[in-house]
């Protein structure tokens, strides 16, 4: 999952939006400590979303589709192109506006700018230029963004040649999606219910 799905399945709770984000940007046990306890909650929930999605049936199953050359890269691919089926279909999900929730997100930000890193600050003027996370519903927004993570690795990478293959895998992504997304939204109705009943709130 990427950032829009993330955010998503932190169901509007600051603290769990904010690790939504975090959760790409915080490296390390003592980094994570430098963040209050509900926050680190939510970047404990991000990488439990990551573990989850990586090692569904279906996930494994559209990695394989992927050319040779691509496959290394098919988690990034995936992530984006999941992303991209969420804002497509935002109203089955979401009684919010997708546009509506794209400033709820830079309101809790705005909340809680202290807790920033600088490269999550770089991002977020990225994703201002670029009016994500709502656009994340335009392929060509989703092909462009891919094609610049590619810029940003070190390895000479494929990435900015997924469109080459995406009528290819377009379809076998949707039905991934469709199948995975359910099951992660009711594991994380599970944590949440567990977190709720241990913390007492």
């Amino acid at each position: 999952m990427n950032f829009l799905a993330h955010l998503y399945l932190a169901q509007g709770d600051d603290d769990l939006m904010l690790g939504a984000l975090l959760g790409d940007f915080v490296r390390g046990r003592r980094a994570m400590w430098t963040y209050p306890f509900a926050t680190r909650e939510g970047i404990r929930l991000h990488r439990r979303i990551d573990k989850v999605t990586d090692h569904s049936a279906q996930v494994k199953s559209l990695r394989r589709k992927f050319p040779k050359e691509f496959r290394r890269y098919a988690g990034i691919v995936i992530d984006l192109a999941f992303d991209y089926e969420l804002a497509s279909d935002w109203s089955r999900y979401s009684s919010t506006s997708l546009i509506q929730f794209d400033r709820d997100v830079r309101e809790v930000l705005a909340r809680h700018q202290e807790l920033l890193p600088d490269k999550l600050k770089d991002f977020m003027a990225y994703a201002d230029r670029r009016g994500l996370f709502a656009n994340y519903r335009s392929e060509d927004e989703m092909l462009f963004s891919l094609a610049g993570i590619g810029t940003r690795l070190k390895r000479v990478n494929p990435l900015h040649r997924v469109a080459e293959i995406w009528p290819d895998i377009k379809q076998e992504s949707h039905e991934a999606f469709v199948s995975v997304f359910p099951e992660i939204q009711s594991n994380v109705a599970d944590w949440r219910k567990r977190r709720s009943t241990n913390t007492g709130s």
